[in-house]
């Protein structure tokens, strides 16, 4: 795993319980110096062990000042991260970690700004939260979980809303009486000074893309959990590194990212599969194979940068900014 200046060493300080299945990892520096403030939304990349890197948004609510809180939802399908955080981490382990970044930004001049959280995809709105709340702003959380053991950070969210102008919806669909929340209302009804966000698994993210999809893009947010596109692994075109000069060949079954690495070019990458960003690369020339969940429509027409661990080329030749 390739490394970067921007890495700092954190100490893991606390473990919580959240909800069944749900930690939070509280992350102190290790050094004097203060962890570099984040904006909402953001999230870091963790260095679990030499191969293992994973994306977790920062979910720092009305507690934890000073700190980095992760929190991590153990996951049946894992590729390791979560199985990983939840029963190899103990208190006092030094981890190596990103600077923040961020895909899903909180857009603070909306008269009023909906999120939607699909179980985990809660953890990012925590931090928007208190910011819209220091901003006397309104807000909406449509919370949506199958049961109540399944829910993190309910008391600390209606707490927020209580010191704020905000409003909690709870959506518990296999409990009695429960149900699916209805996005085409939802979004139906929202005014017209209305920002709204998604965060949430792949089911609800597609319903949610075609519940807003006549809405002005501006006003509409989502970040993923995984990436439902394939990679693009198909090769057959150059990569020159503008920087250096190099060419190298990318070949059928690689992607430009792993086609790199097999020659020893150091780049930032952490999930592989074009969710967290890390790999982001300014684009000098060519015509880039989007497959990432991150750039908007806009974004990749204008093909000025690409996620290299996902996106191909539909050129002969691609030049990037390496």
């Amino acid at each position: 795993m390739t490394t970067s200046t921007s890495q700092m060493k954190v100490r893991l300080v606390a473990t919580r319980f959240e909800a069944e299945d749900v930690l939070s990892f509280v992350l102190a520096p290790v050094e004097p110096a203060a962890l570099p403030p984040f904006e909402p939304g953001s999230h870091v990349e963790v260095h679990l062990t030499d191969k293992l890197t994973r994306s977790y948004s920062l979910s720092n609510g009305n507690v934890d000042a000073g700190s980095y809180r992760l929190t991590v939802q153990k996951d049946p399908k894992s590729r390791g991260g979560s199985t990983y955080m939840h029963d190899t981490l103990r208190t006092g382990t030094i981890l190596q970690i990103g600077a923040p970044r961020n895909n899903f930004e909180l857009n603070e001049s909306a008269g009023l700004s909906v999120f939607i959280a699909g179980g985990i995809g809660i953890t990012p709105f925590l931090p928007m939260m208190v910011r819209l709340n220091s901003l006397g702003k309104k807000w909406r959380v449509h919370y949506c979980v199958r049961t109540r053991s399944r829910a993190a950070f309910v008391d600390e969210i209606k707490a927020l809303a209580e010191v704020g102008q905000g409003e909690v919806v709870l959506n518990f669909d296999q409990e009695p009486g429960g149900t699916m929340l209805d996005l085409n209302r939802l979004v139906a009804e929202l005014p017209q000074d209305a920002h709204v966000y998604c965060c949430g698994p792949s089911g609800m993210l597609g319903a949610y893309k075609t519940a807003t999809a006549g809405l002005q893009t501006e006003r509409v947010h989502y970040e993923a959990f995984a990436n439902e596109v394939s990679v693009a692994a198909e090769g057959g075109f150059v990569v020159e590194l503008k920087k250096t000069g190099r060419e190298v060949q990318v070949k059928s079954g690689q992607t430009i990212l792993k086609a790199l690495l097999d020659i020893g070019v150091n780049v930032e990458y952490s999930c592989e599969e074009g969710v967290c960003g890390a790999c982001e690369t300014k684009v000098i020339s060519g015509i880039p194979d989007h497959r990432d969940a991150i750039l908007s429509s806009s974004e990749k027409a204008a093909n000025k940068t690409m996620m290299i661990c996902c996106s191909g080329c539909k050129s002969d030749r691609l030049v990037l900014d390496l």
